[in-house]
This record gives C-alpha cells, structure tokens and sequence, in this order.
C-alpha cells in the first residue's frame, strides 16, 4: 500500500513539474515575442544601410577654395554620420570636375560606374546645369550644396538646391540696401557671361527698381576681362556710386579691391556667397576688404557654428566657408530624406531617386545655413539671407 501511494504522489510531482514547465517555457518564449517584435518596430536591431554617395567640384584651378570646401564639407559630414550610431551610413565618393560642365559630365558618369546612388553636387553653377540634366535622364537624385541658379533645377523635378536662389539673393540684397543704405548712390559690376552673377544681377536691378533705388552706373566684365577693372570702376567714381554691387565670385573682386585702393577709390562693397572665400584666399591682403557688406548664410565666428567650425578646423587645418556648411547640411539633408522616405539600400536609383523626390518637399530642416528650410516642387530651398560685415579680418553680423 506504502509502495503505491509512493508511486501515485511521484507520479502527480512529476505531471506539475512538466506543468510548470510548460509555463516556465511558454513565458519566455512570449517574452522572446514581445522583445523581437519591439526590435523590429525600433531602430535598434535594425539593418544598417549605407549608401553610395558622391560630390563633385572643382578641386584644381581657379575655384579650387569651392570645391575643396564642398568635399571637405561632405566628407567631415559623412564621417560623423558613419561614426555614429545612425542606421544610415554612407560609402564615399569625389571627383574633380574643374568647374567645368563636360568634365563634370564626366566626373558623374565615373561616379555613376561606381555604383553612386545619390549626388550631393556639384559646387559650381555651370557643371550643375549640365549634370542635371543627366542626373534627370538618369532618374539619380541631384543636390547641389551651392549651385544657386534656377536654370540648374528648371524642368527636373529630382534636383534640389541647399543655398538660396539667385533671384533670392539678388532680392536679398535690395531689399537690405532699402533698409541700410537707402540714400546710396549705386553701382553694380557683374560678369556678363556667367549665369550665376547675371542671374542675381538680374533680380536685384528689378527689385532695386521698386525699392525705389538709385543705380547710378552698371558695368560688366566676362572671364577673359577679369584681370582689369580700371574702365569700370572710373566710371562707377565718376558716376558718384557710394556702393558698389558686385554679384560676382571672389577672385575678380579682389581684382576689384585691390585696384580700387590704387586709385583711391573707397565706396562701400556690397558681395554675395560667392565671394565668401576670399578672406581666405592665398596672398589676399585682407584689408582690402574691411567694411565688405556680404550675403550669405553661413558665419563661422557665430556660437551656432561653434561644433561644426571646431570639427572642420581639426580635420583640414582651416576655417570652412559657406560653400562648406552648404555641403555639410546637403549630407544631412539626404539622411533625413533617405530615413523620412524609408529608403533601403538595395533599391534601385530609380526607387531612391523617387522616394527622395517625395519626401523633400515634406521635409523641414534646421542646420548650419538656415532654419526651418523647406523645398518646393521645384527644387529651390525656402530660407532667409542674411549680411555679414568684414571687420578686423572677421565677419561679424551687420
């Protein structure tokens, strides 16, 4: 009788074990449940997806300071992002385009050969127009860091601009003169033969016109002129100009200065983010450009820059440019298009490029050039100038 109670309470021990197991095993395996399906809802098991991202610019000649601050600019971003715990990375690519539009043709097909995914590029106006186009047959997502005129994202719906417009600026810089130099006498010098300073020529002399100001003297110039302002600027003193308007890049403006000076002409010079650059410019007395009024958005003596100054300095060994920042924000600007869209790596050009095209004009971004900036549907970013003084080598707010 003993023996079989012994078995009977062994056999009911063991049927709870096997119970409690049970539960013990169906807990942990809700519990496996539950924490994967809140890893694939978040972000912390998610894949990695790295992109293949390319700039281009002209890295010798002329214009080398744009586009050594536009590369530098997108790799310093790249770098943070890559380093950091962003489920976005990117792979990163440069050419050399000289400023040119065939070679910067060029430049995008080799990177297209390369597997280039996204471009944020290219720096200089003329080698964006021609590589849009390509870019919009392509069906590659374009964004230009500091190419500003509308003929670059005319008609092509997958290219967009990181800085202001040149009709912005040109509207920019009258309405500033309204408002600061009401009373000036003015005069403006700008290259005929390049869309950029005709393009922001163009929108100044028209809202200067219903500002109610007083262009007293235009000049032009083309490349081949560019080494001698002498006609232009005895006109400009003979006419009176009290301020002089110069929609043009930094290299002929420190002709301009320079040969200003020598004469013993001293009117106020009003520039625009093109000729950012030129306190940095090898061998440029920078003097010559104390009380420089200029257009941009980026500063990088302003505590808001403070991070990004510090981090380029250390990498590059000098102060970035606005041509920099604009680069810099570009990357950004792409990751949060490319998470806002959803985008995964494996998708076809084509996909990306469509997805990128959605989300942009949804898309809101605060960063080193400007905030809250927004994008219409055809590809020209929303934000504000603002005008910086040259003082002691320095730009300080104006």
């Amino acid at each position: 009788m003993k023996k079989k109670l012994m078995c009977m309470f062994m056999a009911i021990c063991m049927s709870m074990l096997n119970k409690i197991a049970i539960l013990i095993f169906d807990c942990g395996s809700k519990g496996d449940d539950a924490n994967t399906d809140a890893n694939t809802d978040g972000t912390d098991n998610a894949e990695v997806q790295t992109f293949k991202l390319g700039t281009s610019g002209p890295l010798t000649g002329d214009n080398a300071i744009y586009g050594m601050a536009v590369k530098q600019g997108v790799e310093l971003a790249v770098n943070e992002i890559n380093a950091s715990d962003s489920k976005i990375k990117f792979e990163f690519l440069s050419q050399d385009d000289e400023g040119d539009g065939e070679k910067a043709v060029n430049a995008y097909n080799n990177m297209m050969d390369n597997g280039m995914q996204v471009l944020v590029g290219p720096t200089t106006t003329g080698a964006s127009i021609a590589v849009a186009d390509a870019c919009y047959t392509d069906r590659t997502f374009m964004l230009t860091p500091s190419a500003s005129s509308t003929d670059v994202t005319a008609g092509k719906d997958n290219v967009f601009q990181v800085c202001f417009t040149d009709p912005n600026q040109g509207v920019g810089a009258a309405d500033y003169m309204a408002e600061n130099f009401a009373d000036a006498k003015i005069a403006v010098i700008y290259r005929n033969d390049d869309a950029y300073s005709q393009g922001i020529r163009d929108a100044f002399v028209k809202e200067a016109g219903d500002k109610g100001l007083s262009i007293v003297y235009q000049g032009t110039f083309t490349l081949d002129t560019s080494s001698d302002f002498s006609v232009q600027l005895a006109a400009a003193q003979t006419a009176g100009a009290d301020l002089v308007f110069l929609p043009i890049y930094y290299q002929p403006a420190s002709v301009i200065f320079a040969q200003a000076k020598a004469m013993g002409y001293a009117p106020t010079f009003f520039g625009v983010d093109g000729m950012d650059g030129i306190l940095d410019m090898p061998g440029f007395d920078t003097t010559l450009a104390e009380g420089l009024v200029l257009m941009t958005p980026f500063c990088a003596t302003v505590e808001s820059s403070k991070s990004f100054v510090d981090a380029y300095v250390a990498a590059y060994g000098t102060t970035p440019n606005q041509f920099a920042a604009d680069a810099y924000d570009g990357v950004y600007i792409v990751k949060a298009a490319l998470e806002q869209a959803g985008c995964t790596a494996d998708m076809s050009n084509e996909e990306i490029c469509d997805a990128l095209v959605s989300a942009m004009t949804s898309l809101k971004f605060t960063g080193l050039t400007g905030t809250d900036m927004t994008w219409n549907a055809e590809g020209q970013v929303s934000k504000a100038p603002t005008a910086y003084v040259v003082k002691d080598g320095q730009y300080v707010e104006g």
